[in-house]
């Protein structure tokens, strides 16, 4: 069964986290309560798990499932963004593991990037749009500035190793780069590279979700020839530190997050709908209600 209306509609809206490498639950929760959600897009990551934290209603969500099962590029992206904005989320934390292509972004550092480059081959997926409802989202800054705000001021107030701005390449995976492709993402001046966090941030903005990521470095990728080139195993105590590092940004940040969806995001289709709803097909509008709610007259 659907659970998409866990909570009263004259609660506050929900802040979503989506857990990536060695970050599988969320500590601190109380009345917690798992959502198995059924999308038009198929079956989420995992289920849902959501609670209270410091007041605030939070939605966690492992992104490869808990135990780590999902190829990054087995990701249903749709189905994880859809399911959250069902259970009311309008904000998104990502947290994400990434390779660093820069000397001084060192591994357990934390980047607030504020900048992506696509170099994936599955774009299709990454729009809710189409089937007779066309949409084009802006996405000049595809990173929400206030979120992003408050969570580079929460790590650096921890005394956390953290890098304001940057820009993320996001690569299919679920193979790390050759040489050649990471000496190249470095000369064309990219800072950051992974396999996950583009298309979240891309459909988060067609559901007028704000997101901001936590990249946590795990590794130099493979351009310094003097480390070990990356693989899985040589991570594990990386992604370990960065996990407990990101619950402790988390802890902190997630009260501070206002209680009222009006960043700029969280009106992004105001200006890129473009079929008329009078045009829309009726089932496509049903597929997209928790998306495009305000928008559907009753």
């Amino acid at each position: 069964m659907s659970d998409t209306c866990p909570f009263p509609p004259d609660e506050s809206p929900a802040i979503g986290v989506i857990g990536g490498s060695g970050l599988y639950e969320m500590d601190g929760l109380s009345d917690v309560r798992e959502h198995r959600i059924e999308t038009p897009f198929g079956a989420p990551s995992d289920a849902i798990i959501s609670g209270l934290m410091e007041g605030r209603r939070v939605c966690f969500l492992a992104r490869h499932g808990r135990g780590h099962r999902i190829l990054p590029s087995e990701l249903n992206h749709r189905a994880n963004i859809w399911a959250l904005r069902s259970l009311g989320v309008r904000w998104i934390i990502a947290v994400t593991a990434v390779g660093s292509l820069r000397e001084k972004y060192e591994p357990q550092d934390i980047v607030l990037f504020d900048q992506f480059f696509d170099r994936t081959s599955q774009r299709r997926d990454s729009t809710f749009f189409g089937n007779g409802i066309v949409a084009h989202i802006g996405f000049s800054d595809p990173i929400s500035e206030s979120l992003r705000q408050i969570l580079l001021q929460t790590a650096a107030s921890q005394g956390k190793r953290v890098h304001d701005r940057g820009t993320y390449v996001n690569m299919d995976g679920p193979a790390f780069s050759t040489r050649a492709e990471s000496e190249t993402n470095r000369k064309l001046g990219f800072d950051l590279i992974g396999m996950t966090n583009l298309p979240e941030a891309k459909l988060a903005r067609e559901a007028e979700i704000s997101l901001a990521t936590l990249a946590m470095i795990t590794d130099y990728d493979c351009w310094k020839v003097e480390e070990d080139a990356v693989d899985a195993h040589s991570v594990i105590e990386h992604v370990q530190a960065n996990a407990a590092a990101a619950k402790e940004v988390l802890r902190e940040a997630i009260p501070k997050i206002p209680t009222e969806a009006n960043f700029a995001e969280h009106s992004a289709l105001d200006t890129a709908l473009v079929t008329a709803p009078e045009l829309w097909p009726e089932a496509t509008t049903e597929n997209l209600r928790p998306i495009l709610e305000r928008f559907i007259k009753s």
